[in-house]
């Protein structure tokens, strides 16, 4: 089975400053995957390389053998660090803006995820919580049928009950073929989740690993080791 992701001496900069640097990077699928790193590491700049919404200076980054473009983008579902729907928005709104924009939505899935959190679909976003905003962005996400999921920061701001929700909609409502990438610097949050772990640091993939190998071989948690390298 083909890769969903290969990186080949990616590097972007901005004007002088090198945000990302020859990162190489094969994502197999099947996998729940953490881009683990500090604030200002990379980790964002990798997801819009990916989502097309940067291109790399040098390099080549393809998603399911394509370069991010049109045939990319039913490939890919993407989870922005802020929320980006308009607040004038009812949750209904927002399920109509993804069916007709996404031709992989799937609409029943969305409402019964909504149904589970007794979330009435006729409610404005600006009268949502932040925590429950960020709930039904990341259910609009998951209710694509992508092959890869790419997920900045979804745990980030909420409280730790919103963040058992969402990291249980993450491995509960992707198929077993798909790919979750997973970036945040709140590793003791996610680390049960994880398939694998990538510690990217000043815009260098300093290590990938599964998860099973690095406590064979360190005989440590991702946490603790990720505090050790980047001595949180």
């Amino acid at each position: 089975m083909n890769a969903i992701l290969e990186c080949k001496s990616v590097s972007k900069k901005f004007g002088n400053l090198t945000a990302l640097s020859n990162v190489n990077l094969t994502l197999e699928r099947g996998r729940i995957v953490g881009l683990l790193g500090p604030n200002g590491s990379g980790k964002t700049t990798l997801i819009k390389l990916i989502n097309g919404l940067l291109v790399p200076t040098e390099g080549t980054l393809l998603i399911d053998g394509n370069k991010p473009g049109p045939e990319t983008k039913e490939v890919v579902s993407y989870l922005p660090d802020k929320t980006y729907l308009p607040e004038w928005m009812r949750i209904s709104d927002a399920i109509e803006f993804y069916k007709d924009f996404y031709g992989n939505f799937d609409e029943a899935k969305a409402r019964d995820m909504l149904a589970r959190l007794q979330l009435d679909p006729s409610r404005r976003l600006k009268a949502l919580s932040k925590g429950t905003k960020e709930k039904v962005h990341l259910i609009l996400v998951m209710s694509r049928k992508a092959d890869l999921y790419c997920l900045d920061e979804p745990i980030g701001g909420v409280d730790p009950a919103a963040r058992d929700y969402i990291l249980n909609t993450i491995i509960t409502n992707y198929n077993e073929n798909a790919t979750v990438l997973i970036s945040t610097h709140l590793i003791a949050d996610i680390e049960n989740v994880l398939d694998d772990v990538i510690f990217i640091r000043n815009g260098q993939i300093t290590l990938q690993s599964s998860v099973d190998e690095i406590r064979f071989q360190e005989g440590k948690s991702i946490d603790t080791l990720f505090r050790e390298v980047f001595k949180c």
